[in-house]
């Protein structure tokens, strides 16, 4: 399976830029932000399997509603959705679908079809770092943290996860060591990472927030 792992954005949105991001995921098929899904290629972008399905935008059109997203995704997942009645323990259906769900931001769905994935295959750290990573977006850091750790006891040394899991470390509870010690983890294991830059990157602005207590929110770096 082509690696296509969602990623955490490093600050905050507003509701409107999430609805916004929402759109563009759907028609361009780019999750957008930091966080990279399991399976993904950090220096590239995925194409999304269903964009063509989903409705054009015009121009200056209201921004969609949180209900509209919701049914632009249930639109998108319906062929996955039925063919999951004849093959319900299909992981790839199961994965495909919460994908569709995660792109359109309606994450505790998502959440579901990568729990029941994971019920078949509870090794898929693919699907778990996918998981986790909506559990980021729900407000869940603790969760997010603990699947992105089971993920690593399958896989110890898988980029993408080590990635997100620094993310969270740091936005979701300050942990400046904890932060730097996963991604230089990440470096020292994967010496042909792509995403090797922004990885040095990251770890130059989070020692900006050395000496805070962990625990305390983070703040976007300007």
């Amino acid at each position: 399976m082509t690696e296509t792992n969602r990623s955490i954005k490093t600050e905050q949105w507003t509701s409107v830029q999430a609805y916004v991001l929402a759109v563009i995921c759907l028609l361009v098929g780019i999750a957008g932000g930091w966080l990279i899904r399991g399976s993904q290629n950090p220096a590239g972008t995925e194409t999304a399997s269903a964009a063509a399905a989903a409705p054009a935008i015009a121009p200056g059109t209201q921004t969609p509603t949180p209900a509209q997203m919701q049914k632009m995704a249930d639109a998108q997942a319906a062929p996955l959705v039925e063919k999951l009645k004849a093959d319900p323990n299909n992981v790839a259906l199961l994965e495909s679908t919460g994908n569709v769900y995660y792109d359109a931001q309606q994450f505790p769905t998502a959440i579901d079809y990568y729990q029941q994935a994971l019920r078949v295959e509870p090794a898929n750290t693919s699907v778990r770092t996918d998981m986790a990573t909506a559990y980021w977006y729900t407000g869940n850091a603790d969760t997010s943290i603990a699947e992105l750790q089971k993920s690593l006891s399958y896989e110890p040394n898988k980029a993408n996860t080590l990635f997100n899991l620094g993310i969270v470390e740091w936005q979701g509870k300050m942990d400046i060591d904890k932060a730097l010690a996963t991604w230089q983890k990440l470096l020292d294991t994967n010496p042909n990472y792509e995403g090797k830059a922004k990885v040095l990157e990251l770890m130059v602005q989070v020692k900006k927030h050395a000496g805070v207590k962990p625990g305390t929110p983070a703040k976007p770096l300007q």
